[in-house]
């Protein structure tokens, strides 16, 4: 690491900086200055210092030099806010432009930041974080995407095919299922840009060494860089497809048993640490739950539930599903918001209902936005109507609730990026909720 004296002086746009080693240092590695200096940040300490010309605005790197000195984020009145996160992009300083602006993600501490008016009142689907804090949203054969300014990307138009869901590889690549319309041989799934949005290529279903037409549901992602995606086809494709998210190419597939609906989950989730993939196909989509998990390596059903045979009211009628690992046990939700669980160390085990957290008595809306369940660092969250509660600790204590009644209910919602976004579905509005940042002392 560089010592005080190892001086660097910028001329940036006419305006002379100094600074040393050890500030730029804060910038780390994959950042500008990471590039253009050695690997142990060690500057000659001569008396003659080079001067680093960089033909940039000045008023914006000195907020960044400023940010790199003391951590501290202070823009100036007379300076534009997204000018200064183009230039902290050239300069590979945005994550650190994000974490002074607001602080690590923690649902009893978020505050709505702001709100933006979709572009298709009353048809908004589906809401999915990026990893950089931007986000997608679906609504019929569109999908508008926005980056973590805000700023909006060219749509993705699929051309009258309904896009079923979404989800980010990486903050450059989204992929999109949709249905497949009859006769035309389209649907399917797809890769396309996040900036652009061009298709970089599609993901096939072969059957017998032919391409196979089909609907694309339900996606998940590994952390192997495996895609997985419930499919229906025409014959006898249905089930679970696995393909490679680099090459696009299929790599294996699940075929459904007799008598459950894989084809048509509404919920995939990948387990990372049992390598099994959970999958929930729930009401109202069908009259019956079923939820499994589903081992890949050797092609097992190795835990699953369904509530056929079970006397079914509609306080008990599952919504959402999500699988906790460290708790060896499935949640689920009703549209009362009771939360259920179901130990995974049960095959076919009963759901222990729990309604110290209900907070909403009574039927719901004649046009409802369903209940949804969402896991983030230990904490569970879930929708209700027009607002999100999140629970914390081992009996999953409700601890606070996000309420914006603006637009609507909640159709959907996401976490990531430290960020939540929340999907209402009268006006197409979706929420944006961040944690303040730690106060300066």
């Amino acid at each position: 690491m560089g010592i005080q004296k190892d001086r660097v002086k910028f001329n940036v746009g006419g305006r002379i900086f100094e600074t040393t080693a050890t500030t730029l240092a804060n910038a780390g590695r994959n950042s500008l200055f990471g590039a253009m200096f050695d690997d142990e940040w060690n500057l000659n300490s001569d008396a003659t210092i080079i001067e680093h010309f960089i033909d940039r605005n000045p008023n914006c790197f000195s907020v960044l030099l400023d940010l790199l000195r003391t951590g501290e984020l202070y823009l100036p009145q007379n300076l534009p806010e997204k000018l200064l996160y183009r230039e902290a992009l050239f300069y590979g300083l945005l994550d650190h432009v994000r974490s002074a602006k607001w602080g690590p993600f923690d649902g009893n501490r978020l505050c709505l930041a702001r709100s933006v008016t979709g572009q298709a009142p009353g048809d908004g689907t589906a809401i999915r974080a990026g990893p950089d804090g931007g986000c997608c949203v679906a609504h019929g054969s569109m999908v508008h995407v926005y980056d973590w300014m805000m700023e909006e990307h060219p749509p993705i138009n699929l051309d009258y095919q309904r896009v079923n869901d979404a989800g980010w590889i990486d903050s450059e690549s989204i992929v999109l299922s949709a249905c497949e319309r009859l006769g035309k041989g389209d649907g399917g799934m797809g890769l396309f840009s996040a900036s652009t949005g061009e298709l970089r290529y599609k993901f096939n279903v072969k059957h017998e060494n032919q391409v196979k037409s089909y609907t694309a549901g339900a996606l998940s992602f590994s952390s192997d860089y495996k895609l997985f995606s419930s499919c229906k086809g025409r014959s006898n494709e249905y089930g679970i497809g696995v393909w490679d998210q680099v090459t696009g190419k299929q790599i294996d597939f699940f075929y459904e048993p007799p008598g459950w609906s894989l084809g048509d989950a509404d919920k995939l989730q990948w387990l990372h640490g049992t390598n099994c993939l959970l999958v929930a196909t729930l009401f109202p989509r069908k009259d019956n739950c079923y939820i499994s998990l589903l081992d890949f390596r050797d092609k097992s059903m190795v835990w699953s539930w369904s509530d056929i045979g079970t006397p079914i009211t509609d306080e008990r009628r599952v919504r959402d599903a999500i699988a906790m690992e460290e708790t060896s046990s499935i949640c689920v939700v009703n549209e009362y918001e009771d939360l259920g669980f179901m130990d995974l160390r049960r095959n076919a085990g009963s759901v222990r209902w729990s309604s110290r957290s209900r907070l909403m008595k009574g039927k719901m809306p004649d046009e409802p936005c369903y209940p949804k369940l969402a896991l983030h660092e230990g904490q569970l969250f879930s929708s209700m109507n027009d607002c999100i509660s999140v629970f914390c600790g081992p009996d999953w204590v409700l601890t606070s609730r996000l309420r914006r009644s603006y637009g609507g209910s909640i159709c959907d919602f996401s976490i990531g990026g430290d960020r939540l976004f929340a999907l209402h579905s009268e006006e197409n509005v979706f929420d944006i909720w961040e944690t303040s940042p730690p106060p300066i002392i």
